[in-house]
């Protein structure tokens, strides 16, 4: 017979991983998923799901390159997954754990590949662009009826800015967003690793920082769907977003997203688990359930997004699958570029000069 010292041990560990089998930690962008879908998994599948949020790159890949982050489920951006995985932060995925995997849309994965080879570590979540959102009438207002409402010269412009500032500009917090806009804007390559041409974009930043309200990757929606500001340069979906939640308040704002015509950023939010991840059985639970077509496509009716599953659009709803600003058309897809990891030595280069523009010093 055991002693009874070690009985209580084997107890108390039986019951940790017990508790361990039924929980499973999800980090994710914040406004970026219907609540009703969590529940949902809950009912399903009786894993408890402990869901958390966060609004930049930048704190999730500190948490992960710190390691226990304690997340069975992340969704980085695809040209963070891309230097993270190079970094051994992620675990490969178990295709055999994922049967819906049937379901994705090879026109995305072609898209991502050059982030994750053959797909192996992350399933595309939501992809979109990143450009303009404007309160029309107030832009309107200020710049004119023949304001440059679909060119970065209306945010990289300083002509434009002063003037914009009466009503309210604010940026996202993601110098791998802006940074990249800002390259394009001067014709210059918006994937260049040359630290010579990327300091070429501070001057021009920080000529239209003074009229910047504020950098943050998720205040802006409530601030232009309450006409707080009237420009806004960020993510389509949020802008979308905005929009929306503008017209069910019926507060007479009109919101209006445009890709820049000199091009846009195509990003990828991809979801991956962590090699450290606690509880990695439970994660494939929760990718699987959301590549379910009903569920994804539930998610992007909530949050405005495109999604990498094809089979979903048939579940989608008509203002969602029928808007160009989230499922562009063809030509507009072909002005669209991705986005790749800065090199080590590019990003501390990067990461200091995006402190001194956002400080304005």
């Amino acid at each position: 017979m055991k002693p009874a010292k070690y009985l209580i041990a084997l107890s108390l560990t039986l019951a940790a991983t017990a508790a361990l089998a039924d929980e499973v930690r999800v980090y994710n962008w914040s406004d970026y998923i219907d609540e009703a879908l969590l529940e949902k998994f809950e009912k399903e599948t009786g894993i408890n799901l402990i869901y958390d949020v966060f609004d930049s790159n930048d704190v999730l890949e500190t948490k992960l390159l710190a390691g226990s982050s304690g997340y069975d489920v992340v969704v980085p951006s695809a040209s963070f997954l891309e230097r993270q995985i190079k970094a051994g932060v992620f675990q490969p995925l178990d295709q055999s754990k994922l049967p819906n995997a049937q379901h994705l849309w090879d026109a995305i994965k072609e898209r991502t590949e050059p982030y994750d080879p053959d797909n192996a570590y992350s399933v595309n979540y939501m992809w979109g662009t990143t450009g303009i959102g404007i309160n029309v009438d107030k832009v309107a207002e200020v710049l004119g009826d023949d304001a440059p409402v679909d060119s970065l010269e209306l945010v990289f412009n300083p002509k434009y800015m002063e003037k914009l500032a009466v009503c309210g500009v604010q940026f996202l917090d993601a110098s791998a967003e802006i940074i990249p806009a800002t390259l394009t804007y001067l014709g210059e390559d918006p994937n260049t690793q040359d630290t010579d041409i990327i300091a070429k974009t501070e001057p021009v930043l920080s000529a239209v920082r003074p009229y910047v309200q504020k950098f943050h990757s998720s205040e802006y929606i409530n601030a232009l769907a309450n006409g707080e500001i009237c420009v806004a340069f960020g993510y389509s979906g949020d802008i979308l977003q905005a929009r929306d939640r503008a017209a069910e308040a019926e507060n007479g704002v009109n919101i209006a997203y445009n890709a820049p015509k000199e091009g846009a950023v195509m990003w990828f939010d991809q979801m991956a688990i962590p090699t450290d991840a606690p509880n990695p059985e439970a994660a494939h639970t929760f990718l699987n359930f959301m590549m379910d077509p009903q569920n994804m496509a539930a998610a992007s009716n909530y949050v405005y997004y495109a999604n990498g599953n094809l089979a979903s659009q048939e579940f989608l709803e008509e203002d969602v699958i029928n808007d160009t600003a989230i499922y562009p058309d063809a030509e507009t897809m072909k002005a669209l570029y991705p986005t790749i990891a800065w090199n080590p030595r590019t990003q501390r280069f990067v990461t200091r000069m995006w402190t001194r523009i956002k400080s304005g010093t």
